[in-house]
């Protein structure tokens, strides 16, 4: 009598060989990931982020009108910091008249070329609104500092 017995194969799989698979196989696939990921975003770049450029250079000027008094708020700019904000022809009868003109300007130009943006300066209470009389003509002088488009 001849039993028919089917032979059992056992199969030996380390335990080594799994991970190192598994790992070269993660790897590959975020290696494939990345470089799609770099190639597809290059037509996301708009020119602003390629050069960098956020001011034209210079010296930049506006006319602050205080009652029947032109104040000159000068900005000097980099190309992407602000380096001073300071009103030019202040004279004593301007510091007397208004009191908080110039600690104003001190406290908005200090946060300004410590590389805050414009748009987040924080304005103290005791003089809100000729701290925002001021950021009003800042802004007003970085739009004519703004580059140039190109067409």
């Amino acid at each position: 009598m001849v039993q028919n017995m089917s032979k059992t194969k056992i199969f030996v799989i380390h335990l080594k060989e799994i991970i190192y698979t598994a790992l070269f196989a993660g790897l590959g696939i975020l290696l494939i990931i990345l470089l799609v990921i770099m190639f597809l975003n290059k037509k996301d770049d708009t020119t602003e982020t390629m050069t960098g450029v956020q001011y034209t250079p210079g010296v930049w000027n506006s006319t602050l009108v205080l009652n029947d008094t032109a104040l000159n708020l000068e900005v000097v700019l980099d190309e992407d910091h602000i380096n001073s904000v300071r009103i030019v022809n202040i004279d004593d009868s301007i510091n007397t008249m208004y009191p908080l003109v110039e600690p104003s300007i001190e406290e908005i130009a200090e946060q300004l070329i410590n590389g805050a943006d414009v748009d987040s300066i924080e304005v103290s209470e005791d003089s809100k609104y000729t701290q925002t009389l001021l950021l009003d003509a800042i802004k007003a002088t970085l739009v004519k500092a703004a580059p140039a488009a190109e067409e």
